[in-house]
């Protein structure tokens, strides 16, 4: 099963994705998943998408980034990426809510650069 993680703007390991589709917090709290290129949370919010190894939130801005990310703003170097706690249980997924347009993508990173993007 491969881990994907994603990096905030100060190159702090945020967020993996396990087996290709669910996110995680490295603390072990399951908060979205991947549908395709885009990303919602298990209450069925849209959250934005996945582009070039880049996070965008719902207003086109980056959030986090992956080992090969490739474009958006300047990337601070990558610390260490913390244990992972054990997995905790995923909650069911609600139905999805509508995606609005896709805006276009900022270089300038999002106020969401950490586990707040999950939230938003």
């Amino acid at each position: 099963m491969e881990i994907a993680p994603y990096y905030n703007n100060e190159g702090v390991a945020t967020a993996y994705i396990y087996d290709n589709e669910y996110i995680y917090l490295y603390n072990g709290k399951p908060v979205g998943y991947c549908y395709g290129e885009y990303i919602y949370s298990f209450n069925g919010r849209y959250l934005g998408w996945m582009q070039n190894g880049w996070f965008y939130d719902r207003q086109g801005r980056p959030s986090l980034f992956s080992k090969g990310a490739s474009g958006g703003p300047s990337k601070p170097s990558r610390a260490s990426a913390p244990s992972r706690a054990s997995r905790a249980s995923r909650p069911s997924k609600s139905s999805r809510e509508s995606r609005p347009s896709k805006p276009s993508r900022s270089s300038f990173w999002s106020d969401l650069s950490d586990e707040n993007f999950f939230n938003q």
